[in-house]
């Protein structure tokens, strides 16, 4: 399949759906951006240009739209896809073509702390994969959400029994309150993290392809997108961490500004349904190492887990 490709002002066409390696350029940050219909990409993409303080590229896959108007500068490559094929087929584009020895995946609507590439480079390790703190984005005038609320830092894996969480009974990732407002835990710069949104994280290259990410074919097009990274990064021995160093402003949209992916049953099923599979030992990964028990405990207590909901799963897992 062929996508349409701006780079530099030039109009080209390039191969996707296919892994693609490039030659990879030391210390530069390749940012990838899955956008679906999104109000606030060029401010997004405006933002980060700003904010950099390295070498960059970014790199924004079109999803079956054409936003007004393209942003016309040479370390900004759009792929633009006549018809969507949701998120993770773009995130895997655009890693294709990425030239960069590190990753940076964000929505399409954040705002960034400055210098956030040199400071992601220098604190993730060859084996992490880093989320920095969570804002909350007032994306009309551009600015920190002051709502009153902690910072998002921590999140945790829920106990897969509750029918009432969207998408049903899964591994869902939920705010961990109690930490995100412990004042102790903020002079913890880099700390272990269970889990995360999905709307930024950041690693190298090489990790990504050791974590043989995005897999569409056993989670879908778009669902469970960290629950898929942050399981097989723990689960083979590698270290999920918060990085409070720097930070990401992240819009909420809701009902005012509407989702960009539709999220249709099937796709939730989908991510579902294999995510739940991490319940038993190398069920979802031939490349796990670790079983989930082992991450329940590590972070132990966790909240909406019990001894009983502990036992239950290291008994599935034999």
């Amino acid at each position: 399949m062929l996508a349409r490709t701006w780079l530099a002002g030039k109009l080209e066409r390039v191969a996707v759906g296919k892994e693609r390696r490039t030659v990879e350029i030391k210390n530069l940050v390749s940012i990838i951006i899955p956008a679906r219909n999104e109000q606030f990409l060029r401010k997004t993409i405006e933002d980060l240009l700003i904010k950099a303080e390295g070498e960059i590229e970014i790199i924004a896959v079109l999803d079956g739209y054409w936003p007004d108007p393209i942003l016309q500068d040479p370390r900004v490559i759009y792929i633009h896809r006549g018809i969507a094929r949701g998120m993770r087929a773009a995130i895997n584009s655009a890693v294709a073509i990425a030239k960069g020895k590190y990753i940076l995946k964000t929505d399409a609507h954040c705002m960034w702390g400055p210098g956030f590439d040199k400071i992601l480079a220098a604190d993730c390790q060859k084996d992490w994969v880093a989320v920095p703190t969570r804002k909350r984005l007032d994306a009309e005038n551009w600015c920190i959400q002051e709502a009153g609320r902690p910072d998002i830092e921590y999140m945790f894996l829920s106990y897969p029994n509750d029918p009432k969480d969207f998408s049903g009974e899964g591994l869902n990732g939920k705010n961990w309150d109690q930490k995100n407002k412990d004042e102790e835990l903020k002079k913890v710069k880099i700390d272990d993290l269970m889990s995360a949104q999905g709307s930024a994280w950041f690693m190298r290259k090489d990790y990504f392809h050791k974590l043989e990410l995005m897999d569409e074919s056993q989670y879908g097009k778009f669902w469970n997108e960290f629950q898929e990274i942050g399981l097989k990064c723990w689960l083979s021995g590698g270290r999920v961490i918060v990085d409070k160093n720097t930070w990401y402003a992240h819009l909420h949209k809701g009902k005012k500004y509407g989702r960009g992916y539709t999220l249709p049953e099937e796709w939730l099923k989908e991510g579902r349904n294999h995510t739940i599979k991490w319940l038993k030992f190398k069920k979802a990964w031939d490349k796990q190492t670790l079983p989930l028990s082992w991450l329940v405990e590590h972070f132990w207590p966790v909240p909406t887990w019990t001894q009983e909901g502990l036992d239950k799963l290291k008994a599935t897992e034999k």
